[in-house]
């Protein structure tokens, strides 16, 4: 099982070519200040920068009749 997905999706909140500025602005080599969701074809993937999303907890209101067949 890859631990990174085989395509993903370019921005430059995780670009090697950016840095953070704020929570929303990227300072780009590039292109300047720009969105973090903005991308463009300069972008170079960095996997340390990307933060996975948080999983989903489960609803703990289940009953051992619930698992019974």
């Amino acid at each position: 099982m890859p631990v990174f997905r085989e395509t993903i999706d370019p921005r430059c909140g995780y670009c090697q070519k950016g840095r953070q500025i704020s929570q929303n602005e990227i300072g780009c080599v590039h292109r300047g200040v720009v969105s973090a969701h903005y991308s463009c074809k300069k972008f170079v993937y960095d996997p340390y920068r990307r933060v996975p999303p948080k999983p989903v907890r489960l609803n703990k209101n289940y009953s051992d009749k619930d698992f019974e067949l």
